[in-house]
């Protein structure tokens, strides 16, 4: 018991610090290459360093959830490296058709390991790329729902050491330089990190489903309920950012906590690219106030209406 018990911390111990080692290395390496991986961001920033916490993630997360980690993390980084380039005759980036192709990738192949709730794991990308826009914001949401999910899951199971003590060691090994600004996850640190998080709130789902014989319907609504819970918290963090982000550039006036909500599950170039396809050049007043307080407003915010 006690050789398990050792064995399992010297494994965290050792994601932490090679966490904290490859953070500023790849910092320094994004640095020197330029291009798509530095953004002039707060005076110059390398992005894409969340490719350090993937690495590990891949070393210390078991099978499947590290297959599903590294295929988002792969085509994430490839949207990174690509940067904002169009397709030409088409209403998407580059970048976006490689996200898209990884999330697809992670419902399909995820389904034969975990059923229906894969599609919530994938989905789980919407909220952690919007959290990754503010520093600290993304570290903080994965370290505070790892958090939980670590208490949850040994209530769950009576082990102490479950999977989210691997994501909580390797996202505190990567925090230091993130909370000060000098580095960036990019999609492929928010993607990795989100899809790791949706893997443990299905592990979570499994074991109250089973518990309570709701079986595979159980499952998707404890992650739906706690993709849900992780959206709030980001719309919380990220409260004043994004209450000025709609005052001023979407012109949604006296935004409500549901504005800012909607943002966070539908917002940025994916939510978008939906509505361009949805709605195409239409766009809908809402005027009722309590589909207002809602956040409907920001919900069919039409960007592509004329």
């Amino acid at each position: 018991m006690n050789i398990g018990v050792n064995s399992s911390l010297t494994l965290l111990i050792i994601a932490f610090f090679l966490s904290l080692i490859l953070t500023p290395f790849f910092q320094k390496l994004f640095t020197w290459i330029g291009g798509n991986l530095y953004t002039p961001i707060r005076g110059g920033t390398p992005r894409a360093v969340g490719i350090a916490p993937l690495i590990v993630l891949l070393l210390f997360f078991p099978p499947p959830g590290n297959y599903l980690i590294g295929l988002i993390g792969f085509f994430a980084f490839i949207d990174d490296l690509i940067g904002r380039k169009r397709i030409k005759g088409l209403p998407f980036e580059l970048g976006q058709l490689s996200r898209g192709v990884g999330m697809i990738l992670v419902m399909v192949i995820g389904y034969f390991f975990f059923g229906p709730v894969s599609i919530l794991i994938a989905l789980m990308v919407q909220p952690l790329n919007i959290a990754d826009m503010q520093p600290g914001t993304a570290t903080s949401t994965v370290i505070v729902m790892s958090t939980l999910m670590t208490i949850l899951l040994y209530l769950t199971t009576g082990n102490p050491y479950s999977l989210a003590l691997i994501i909580l060691a390797v996202v505190l090994g990567y925090s230091p330089l993130d909370y000060q600004g000098k580095i960036m996850m990019g999609e492929v640190g928010n993607h990795s990190f989100a899809v790791g998080l949706g893997i443990l709130y299905t592990l979570l789902g499994i074991n109250v489903a089973h518990f309570h014989g709701w079986g595979s319907l159980g499952v998707f609504l404890v992650v739906l309920v706690l993709l849900l819970i992780t959206s709030f918290l980001i719309a919380f963090l990220r409260r004043s950012n994004l209450k000025n982000f709609l005052e001023n550039n979407l012109q949604i006036q006296n935004p409500r906590f549901g504005d800012l909500l909607m943002d966070v599950l539908t917002g940025g170039g994916l939510g978008d690219l939906l509505r361009g396809i949805i709605l195409k050049q239409r766009q809908i007043t809402i005027k009722h106030k309590f589909l207002i307080i809602l956040g409907l407003r920001r919900l069919f915010y039409n960007p592509h209406a004329t």
